[in-house]
Protein backbone atom coordinates (compact mmCIF):
# COMPACT_ATOMS: atom_id res chain seq x y z
CA UNK A 1 0.00 0.00 0.00
CA UNK A 2 1.35 3.43 -0.91
CA UNK A 3 1.89 6.11 1.68
CA UNK A 4 -0.90 8.29 0.24
CA UNK A 5 -3.43 5.46 0.47
CA UNK A 6 -2.32 4.70 4.01
CA UNK A 7 -2.75 8.35 4.96
CA UNK A 8 -6.23 8.45 3.45
CA UNK A 9 -7.20 5.29 5.30
CA UNK A 10 -5.94 6.63 8.61
CA UNK A 11 -7.78 9.92 8.05
CA UNK A 12 -11.03 8.10 7.22
CA UNK A 13 -10.71 5.92 10.31
CA UNK A 14 -10.08 9.00 12.45
CA UNK A 15 -13.21 10.68 11.02
CA UNK A 16 -15.32 7.59 11.68
CA UNK A 17 -14.03 7.39 15.23
CA UNK A 18 -14.69 11.07 15.80
CA UNK A 19 -18.22 11.02 14.32
CA UNK A 20 -20.01 10.08 17.59
CA UNK A 21 -18.11 12.76 19.46
CA UNK A 22 -18.94 15.32 16.76
CA UNK A 23 -22.60 14.31 16.84
CA UNK A 24 -22.66 14.59 20.64
CA UNK A 25 -20.96 17.98 20.43
CA UNK A 26 -23.53 19.11 17.85
CA UNK A 27 -26.40 17.97 20.08
CA UNK A 28 -24.84 19.74 23.05
CA UNK A 29 -24.40 22.90 21.01
CA UNK A 30 -28.01 22.80 19.85
CA UNK A 31 -29.23 22.31 23.42
CA UNK A 32 -27.08 25.21 24.60
CA UNK A 33 -28.44 27.45 21.84
CA UNK A 34 -32.01 26.52 22.82
CA UNK A 35 -31.32 27.31 26.48
CA UNK A 36 -29.80 30.64 25.53
CA UNK A 37 -32.82 31.56 23.41
CA UNK A 38 -35.17 30.59 26.22
CA UNK A 39 -33.19 32.68 28.71
CA UNK A 40 -33.22 35.66 26.35
CA UNK A 41 -36.99 35.34 25.83
CA UNK A 42 -37.67 35.36 29.58
CA UNK A 43 -35.33 38.34 30.00
CA UNK A 44 -37.16 40.32 27.31
CA UNK A 45 -40.59 39.47 28.76
CA UNK A 46 -39.52 40.38 32.30
CA UNK A 47 -38.06 43.66 31.09
CA UNK A 48 -41.24 44.46 29.19
CA UNK A 49 -43.42 43.79 32.24
CA UNK A 50 -41.22 46.01 34.42
CA UNK A 51 -41.36 48.81 31.84
CA UNK A 52 -45.16 48.60 31.69
CA UNK A 53 -45.42 48.67 35.49
CA UNK A 54 -43.18 51.73 35.69
CA UNK A 55 -45.20 53.43 32.93
CA UNK A 56 -48.48 52.77 34.77
CA UNK A 57 -47.05 54.13 38.00
CA UNK A 58 -45.92 57.28 36.21
CA UNK A 59 -49.37 57.73 34.63
CA UNK A 60 -51.09 57.30 38.00
CA UNK A 61 -48.69 59.75 39.64
CA UNK A 62 -49.22 62.25 36.81
CA UNK A 63 -53.02 62.04 37.08
CA UNK A 64 -52.89 62.42 40.84
CA UNK A 65 -50.62 65.47 40.50
CA UNK A 66 -52.86 67.08 37.85
CA UNK A 67 -56.17 66.20 39.55
CA UNK A 68 -57.00 69.85 40.58
CA UNK A 69 -56.53 71.05 36.99
CA UNK A 70 -58.50 68.10 35.63
CA UNK A 71 -61.29 68.84 38.10
CA UNK A 72 -61.52 72.45 36.92
CA UNK A 73 -61.67 71.25 33.31
CA UNK A 74 -64.35 68.69 34.19
CA UNK A 75 -66.54 71.32 35.89
CA UNK A 76 -66.79 73.40 32.70
CA UNK A 77 -70.39 73.27 31.34
CA UNK A 78 -69.13 72.56 27.84
CA UNK A 79 -67.19 69.53 29.06
CA UNK A 80 -69.17 68.13 32.00
CA UNK A 81 -72.07 66.53 30.06
CA UNK A 82 -70.14 65.29 27.02
CA UNK A 83 -69.01 61.71 26.55
CA UNK A 84 -65.36 62.76 26.74
CA UNK A 85 -66.20 64.67 29.91
CA UNK A 86 -67.57 61.49 31.47
CA UNK A 87 -64.33 59.71 30.58
CA UNK A 88 -62.49 62.59 32.25
CA UNK A 89 -64.82 62.19 35.22
CA UNK A 90 -63.42 58.71 35.86
CA UNK A 91 -60.05 60.33 36.51
CA UNK A 92 -61.46 62.74 39.09
CA UNK A 93 -63.76 60.30 40.90
CA UNK A 94 -67.07 60.65 39.02
CA UNK A 95 -68.23 57.18 37.86
CA UNK A 96 -71.26 58.28 35.82
CA UNK A 97 -69.77 56.66 32.73
CA UNK A 98 -69.95 53.27 34.47
CA UNK A 99 -72.83 53.65 36.93
CA UNK A 100 -75.14 55.95 34.94
CA UNK A 101 -77.21 58.83 36.23
CA UNK A 102 -78.55 58.27 39.74
CA UNK A 103 -81.33 60.84 40.02
CA UNK A 104 -83.44 59.13 42.70
CA UNK A 105 -86.55 60.80 41.24
CA UNK A 106 -89.67 59.15 42.58
CA UNK A 107 -92.22 58.08 39.95
CA UNK A 108 -95.97 57.90 40.41
CA UNK A 109 -95.92 54.10 40.73
CA UNK A 110 -96.67 52.77 44.19
CA UNK A 111 -97.34 49.05 44.67
CA UNK A 112 -97.91 47.87 48.22
CA UNK A 113 -95.54 50.49 49.56
CA UNK A 114 -92.87 49.75 46.97
CA UNK A 115 -91.71 52.94 45.23
CA UNK A 116 -90.04 53.17 41.82
CA UNK A 117 -87.16 55.52 41.14
CA UNK A 118 -86.23 56.97 37.76
CA UNK A 119 -82.57 55.95 37.44
CA UNK A 120 -80.58 55.05 34.35
CA UNK A 121 -79.52 51.50 33.69
CA UNK A 122 -75.78 51.12 34.24
CA UNK A 123 -74.02 51.94 30.96
CA UNK A 124 -71.88 48.81 31.20
CA UNK A 125 -75.11 46.76 31.19
CA UNK A 126 -76.54 48.64 28.21
CA UNK A 127 -73.30 48.30 26.24
CA UNK A 128 -73.25 44.57 27.01
CA UNK A 129 -76.85 44.27 25.82
CA UNK A 130 -76.04 46.09 22.59
CA UNK A 131 -73.08 43.75 22.09
CA UNK A 132 -75.35 40.69 22.42
CA UNK A 133 -77.64 42.14 19.72
CA UNK A 134 -74.71 42.61 17.37
CA UNK A 135 -73.45 39.11 18.16
CA UNK A 136 -76.91 37.59 17.55
CA UNK A 137 -77.19 39.28 14.14
CA UNK A 138 -73.73 38.04 13.17
CA UNK A 139 -74.47 34.53 14.46
CA UNK A 140 -77.76 34.18 12.57
CA UNK A 141 -76.20 35.57 9.39
CA UNK A 142 -73.14 33.30 9.59
CA UNK A 143 -74.89 30.04 10.51
CA UNK A 144 -78.47 30.32 9.24
CA UNK A 145 -78.47 32.84 6.37
CA UNK A 146 -75.13 32.29 4.65
CA UNK A 147 -74.85 28.72 6.05
CA UNK A 148 -71.08 29.16 6.22
CA UNK A 149 -70.57 27.50 9.59
CA UNK A 150 -71.66 24.08 10.77
CA UNK A 151 -74.47 23.79 13.28
CA UNK A 152 -74.06 21.60 16.36
CA UNK A 153 -75.53 18.48 14.76
CA UNK A 154 -73.36 18.68 11.65
CA UNK A 155 -70.26 19.53 13.68
CA UNK A 156 -70.87 16.57 15.98
CA UNK A 157 -71.34 14.21 13.01
CA UNK A 158 -68.11 15.46 11.41
CA UNK A 159 -66.15 15.01 14.64
CA UNK A 160 -67.52 11.50 15.12
CA UNK A 161 -66.55 10.62 11.55
CA UNK A 162 -63.02 11.90 12.12
CA UNK A 163 -62.80 9.96 15.39
CA UNK A 164 -63.93 6.79 13.63
CA UNK A 165 -61.23 7.26 11.01
CA UNK A 166 -58.59 7.77 13.68
CA UNK A 167 -59.71 4.67 15.58
CA UNK A 168 -59.85 2.59 12.42
CA UNK A 169 -56.30 3.63 11.61
CA UNK A 170 -54.98 2.06 14.79
CA UNK A 171 -53.98 -1.62 14.77
CA UNK A 172 -55.98 -2.24 17.97
CA UNK A 173 -59.45 -1.21 16.85
CA UNK A 174 -62.14 -2.42 19.32
CA UNK A 175 -64.78 -2.14 16.58
CA UNK A 176 -62.99 -4.55 14.27
CA UNK A 177 -63.71 -8.26 14.79
CA UNK A 178 -60.79 -10.66 14.37
CA UNK A 179 -60.81 -13.66 12.03
CA UNK A 180 -59.45 -16.36 14.32
CA UNK A 181 -60.62 -19.96 14.30
CA UNK A 182 -61.23 -21.89 17.51
CA UNK A 183 -58.30 -23.91 18.78
CA UNK A 184 -58.86 -27.66 18.97
CA UNK A 185 -55.52 -29.07 20.14
CA UNK A 186 -55.77 -30.66 23.63
CA UNK A 187 -52.72 -28.73 24.84
CA UNK A 188 -54.30 -25.41 23.80
CA UNK A 189 -57.61 -26.22 25.46
CA UNK A 190 -55.79 -27.37 28.60
CA UNK A 191 -53.99 -24.05 28.78
CA UNK A 192 -57.30 -22.25 28.19
CA UNK A 193 -58.91 -24.22 31.01
CA UNK A 194 -56.07 -23.34 33.39
CA UNK A 195 -56.41 -19.64 32.54
CA UNK A 196 -60.20 -19.86 32.87
CA UNK A 197 -60.01 -21.46 36.31
CA UNK A 198 -57.58 -18.79 37.51
CA UNK A 199 -59.20 -15.66 36.04
CA UNK A 200 -62.79 -16.41 34.96
CA UNK A 201 -64.17 -19.05 37.33
CA UNK A 202 -64.80 -16.60 40.23
CA UNK A 203 -67.49 -14.87 38.10
CA UNK A 204 -68.58 -17.57 35.66
CA UNK A 205 -68.20 -20.66 37.84
CA UNK A 206 -65.69 -23.50 37.65
CA UNK A 207 -67.84 -25.29 35.06
CA UNK A 208 -69.04 -22.13 33.30
CA UNK A 209 -72.45 -22.42 34.96
CA UNK A 210 -72.55 -18.69 35.73
CA UNK A 211 -72.41 -16.76 38.99
CA UNK A 212 -72.01 -13.01 38.80
CA UNK A 213 -71.31 -13.44 35.12
CA UNK A 214 -73.62 -15.24 32.67
CA UNK A 215 -73.85 -18.96 32.00
CA UNK A 216 -71.33 -19.96 29.30
CA UNK A 217 -72.67 -23.44 28.62
CA UNK A 218 -76.06 -22.69 27.01
CA UNK A 219 -77.00 -21.34 23.59
CA UNK A 220 -77.65 -17.76 24.75
CA UNK A 221 -75.07 -14.99 24.40
CA UNK A 222 -75.03 -11.35 25.43
CA UNK A 223 -72.21 -10.29 23.12
CA UNK A 224 -71.99 -13.05 20.53
CA UNK A 225 -71.05 -16.72 20.78
CA UNK A 226 -68.71 -17.03 17.80
CA UNK A 227 -65.05 -17.44 18.80
CA UNK A 228 -64.06 -13.97 17.57
CA UNK A 229 -66.92 -12.32 19.47
CA UNK A 230 -65.94 -14.21 22.63
CA UNK A 231 -62.32 -13.19 22.04
CA UNK A 232 -63.37 -9.54 21.68
CA UNK A 233 -65.40 -9.67 24.90
CA UNK A 234 -62.44 -11.15 26.76
CA UNK A 235 -60.00 -8.63 25.31
CA UNK A 236 -61.95 -5.40 25.75
CA UNK A 237 -64.41 -6.32 28.50
CA UNK A 238 -67.86 -4.78 28.88
CA UNK A 239 -68.07 -1.35 30.47
CA UNK A 240 -70.57 -1.08 33.31
CA UNK A 241 -71.24 -4.83 33.44
CA UNK A 242 -68.36 -5.98 35.60
CA UNK A 243 -66.54 -7.73 32.75
CA UNK A 244 -63.01 -6.42 32.92
CA UNK A 245 -60.73 -6.07 29.90
CA UNK A 246 -57.97 -8.66 29.84
CA UNK A 247 -55.95 -6.84 27.21
CA UNK A 248 -52.53 -6.18 28.68
CA UNK A 249 -53.00 -8.92 31.30
CA UNK A 250 -53.20 -11.87 28.91
CA UNK A 251 -51.46 -12.28 25.58
CA UNK A 252 -53.40 -12.63 22.37
CA UNK A 253 -52.77 -16.36 22.26
CA UNK A 254 -53.88 -16.80 25.87
CA UNK A 255 -57.14 -14.92 25.19
CA UNK A 256 -57.76 -17.15 22.16
CA UNK A 257 -57.09 -20.21 24.31
CA UNK A 258 -59.67 -19.04 26.85
CA UNK A 259 -62.22 -18.24 24.12
CA UNK A 260 -61.72 -21.69 22.60
CA UNK A 261 -62.12 -23.36 25.99
CA UNK A 262 -65.31 -21.39 26.64
CA UNK A 263 -66.77 -22.76 23.39
CA UNK A 264 -65.81 -26.27 24.45
CA UNK A 265 -68.23 -25.87 27.40
CA UNK A 266 -71.24 -25.66 25.07
CA UNK A 267 -73.93 -28.20 25.96
CA UNK A 268 -72.18 -29.58 29.05
CA UNK A 269 -75.23 -28.79 31.24
CA UNK A 270 -73.50 -28.31 34.62
CA UNK A 271 -75.41 -28.40 37.89
CA UNK A 272 -76.93 -25.18 39.23
CA UNK A 273 -76.66 -23.48 35.85
CA UNK A 274 -77.71 -19.85 35.74
CA UNK A 275 -80.84 -19.04 33.66
CA UNK A 276 -80.20 -18.03 30.02
CA UNK A 277 -79.31 -14.42 29.23
CA UNK A 278 -79.06 -12.66 25.89
CA UNK A 279 -79.94 -13.88 22.42
CA UNK A 280 -80.09 -17.48 21.31
CA UNK A 281 -77.55 -18.50 18.70
CA UNK A 282 -76.92 -21.70 16.86
CA UNK A 283 -74.59 -23.86 18.92
CA UNK A 284 -70.95 -23.54 17.96
CA UNK A 285 -69.14 -26.50 16.59
CA UNK A 286 -68.18 -28.71 19.51
CA UNK A 287 -64.55 -28.55 20.53
CA UNK A 288 -63.77 -31.61 22.54
CA UNK A 289 -60.72 -32.03 24.68
CA UNK A 290 -59.38 -35.51 24.56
Amino acid sequence: MSRSRLAYSLAGAALLAARPALAQAADTGAASATDAQRTMLWFVLTTLVLVLMVFLLLVVALINWMRPQLRQLYDLPTVHDTWSGRVLGLLVGDARLVQGEVRDELLDHDYDGIHEFDNDLPPWWKYGFYATIVFAIGYVTYYHVLKTGQLQGAEYAAEMQQAALLIAATPDDPNQVTTYTALTAPAELSSGKSLFMTNCAPCHGASGEGKVGPNLTDEYWLHGGEVNHVYKTIKYGVNGKGMVAWKGKLSGKQMLQVASYVLSLQGTKPANAKPPQGEKEAPAKAVASR
